[in-house]
């Protein structure tokens, strides 16, 4: 058993890596070409995304915790799929679910985060809810973080002349509706999880974030 879960760790961290590889060799391909045809935008947009891809790391070192790799490669995958596939290689027009797929997978990460910042709070006896509130609390926070990112993209369009809204307010629209129902698949998966329902693949990756992270959930 050990053995079979050494090489799933060794295989899912080798994925890692050549994702990562992968990522940052076109977008530093990508900022010296922008930066060769002036086309600063690109370059920015472009630069933010490689930064950015660092952030699970960052994170981990600054506030010593160990996030899942599984977690790790969704965040990566997510930003180069976002600022440089959707904004530089204009996969938003190229493909009309493009944002939309973005949308929902955003919404539910942001769901899982919600939900394991009032489950550690709840474990360490910080505060007392029942399984519904916390699902409640892990909708609202992916519903949040999603209407924050509206604004941003209204904001990236007004002041920079981007064009991240499309089509105005029934693209915001859009996005708000998908947001809440990927926040809906969230908070549900968090409640199951909570209930006792061990099959929920969700079960897995928290019983092993519990075990790599014990200072987290003792009280202080």
């Amino acid at each position: 058993m050990k053995k079979s879960v050494m090489k799933h760790s060794e295989s899912i961290y080798r994925i890692q890596r050549y994702i990562n590889y992968f990522v940052w060799v076109t977008l530093i391909a990508a900022g010296i070409f922008s930066f060769l045809d002036d086309r600063w935008t690109v370059l920015f947009v472009t630069l933010l995304a490689f930064l950015l891809t660092f952030l699970p790391s960052l994170f981990e070192r600054r506030y010593r915790i160990d996030i899942p790799v599984e977690f790790e490669i969704l965040v990566v995958i997510f930003v180069y799929a976002t600022l440089f596939l959707g904004e530089v290689g204009n996969f938003y027009l190229r493909f009309w679910w493009w944002d939309i797929l973005l949308h929902g997978i955003s919404a539910v990460g942001f769901g899982i985060i919600g939900f394991m910042i009032l489950f550690i709070l709840y474990k360490r006896g910080k505060v007392r809810a029942s399984p519904i509130w916390i699902a409640v609390f892990s909708f609202s926070f992916a519903i949040a973080i999603g209407a924050v990112w509206e604004i941003f993209e209204f904001g990236m369009d007004s002041f920079f002349g981007m064009s991240m809204q499309k089509s105005g307010l029934v693209d915001t629209m859009w996005d708000l509706i998908v947001d809440g129902a990927g926040a809906l698949i969230a908070s549900t998966i968090g409640f199951l999880y909570l209930e006792g329902e061990d099959r929920v693949s969700f079960a897995k990756l928290m019983k092993r974030f519990v075990r790599e992270n014990p200072r987290l959930f003792r009280d202080r």
